[in-house]
Order: C-alpha cells, then sequence, then structure tokens
C-alpha cells in the first residue's frame, strides 16, 4: 500500500494563474530570493512539482519568520499568504502585501472567514500558502498538524503541494532580534491529492499524509550536491 496518494487529475484544476504584479517581481527578484540564494545559501529540489499554473495549497512547516518570504518567493510564482488585516492599514505596507498577493484576516475572526478568503484565492489560480501546525514551531518540524489545508484541498479540489523549508528554524529561532546566516533549503515533495470528503475522517487522514511527508523530507536534512 502506498504511503502517500498522489495527485494524477491536476488537468481538473483551472489552469488560470494570477499575473505577478511588478511590485511582487521586484519584491522577489531584487529582495527575497537574493537573500535567500546567496546569505543563506538557500537550494531547492522538486521545483517540477509546482504545477505552473492553477490553484494549488503550498503547505509547509513553520520554523521561523523567514517561512513567509521564503515560501512566497523562492518557488518560481507567486503564493498568496493571509496576513492580519491590521497590517492593510499602513499605507505603504498595505500596498506591497496586496500587491504580493496577502489577503486579510481579522483579529479574532473564526476560521470560516480565514478558509473562505484562502478558498477564493485558490478560485482566482493562486497558489495559497499554509502553516501545518498554524503557528511557528521551535524544532521546526510538525508537531501538531490542524486540518485547514485538507479541508481548503477539499472544498475546492486543489492539489496539495507539501514544502518542507530545512533550517530556517536555526537561522531565526523564536526569540532572536536578528537571523543567523545558515543554510536554508526547501523540498518540494510530490504533490497529494484532496480528501474525498470534507468529513472529519478524511481531513485527518490527508492532513497526516501531509505531516508524514513533510516530516520525512525534513530527515533528509540539506540538500547537497545540487
Amino acid at each position: 500500500m502506498e504511503l502517500f496518494r498522489v495527485f494524477r487529475g491536476v488537468e481538473k484544476i483551472p489552469k488560470n494563474r494570477p499575473r505577478q504584479s511588478f511590485v511582487y517581481a521586484c519584491v522577489s527578484y531584487l529582495l527575497v530570493f537574493p537573500i535567500f540564494r546567496f546569505l543563506f545559501r538557500g537550494q531547492a529540489i522538486g521545483i517540477s512539482n509546482l504545477p505552473k499554473t492553477g490553484g494549488v495549497v503550498v503547505v509547509s512547516n513553520h520554523g521561523s519568520h523567514l517561512d513567509p518570504p521564503i515560501l512566497g518567493h523562492a518557488l518560481g510564482r507567486p503564493v498568496a499568504f493571509m496576513a492580519k488585516s491590521e497590517l492593510f492599514k499602513v499605507p505603504i505596507l498595505s500596498f506591497i502585501i496586496s500587491a504580493c498577493g496577502a489577503y486579510p484576516v481579522k483579529r479574532g475572526a473564526g476560521d470560516r472567514e480565514a478558509i473562505r478568503n484562502a478558498s477564493n484565492r485558490l478560485s482566482e489560480g493562486w497558489a495559497t500558502g499554509v502553516f501545518l501546525d498554524g503557528t511557528r514551531q521551535e524544532n521546526g518540524r510538525v508537531n501538531d498538524p490542524k486540518a485547514g489545508a485538507a479541508l481548503l484541498a477539499a472544498r475546492t479540489g486543489s492539489p496539495i503541494l507539501p514544502v518542507a523549508i530545512v533550517n530556517s528554524h536555526r537561522a531565526f529561532p523564536k526569540g532572536s532580534v536578528l537571523p543567523r546566516f545558515v543554510s536554508i533549503h526547501l523540498r518540494l515533495g510530490e504533490l497529494i491529492q484532496p480528501p474525498k470528503t470534507k468529513k472529519r475522517e478524511d481531513l485527518s487522514s490527508t492532513t497526516k499524509e501531509i505531516q508524514i511527508s513533510i516530516n520525512s523530507m525534513l530527515d533528509q536534512g540539506l540538500i547537497q550536491n545540487i
């Protein structure tokens, strides 16, 4: 029995892809990608597993504040993330994060609003980022996975791309003021199909698959000889 149920029906997902804005391109190519590639000696393996078009739920571990910009700008296509609504009240910051595909979620709002906003992004063809634990983990692993990513996939029929961010928890640990420039690598796993239904058992089963996939890639460690 296969450990993972690899998604084969990508052609069923709408093939639209939001256009990368000028601001997004500037942030990616002039700021985030050079920092990731040169200061953190970043590399990635499995980029071919990321669909070039259509909605896809990009799911990863979460070890530090470095994860959103790296995941959003180092994969070769825009990735949308939810952001606190308060950030959209800051004029310049609001313009930048909106251009980069962020969408607001009110502080204290229920999960329904976040799921609805993320579902809309997927329907528009965005790669939509989700941290499986929801919050940063000191050991950088997936320890307490939430079912939000599986629910998103079930609602929209979007495939799930597990991504392991290796070493970000060491580069910028909780409580640190400045990062340490150690290597940070990305590993992209094979696509996993969405749950067959939105029933709890199906969501839990898919969530477990994602957790195993990400933690298995983390166990492989840094990328060698790429």
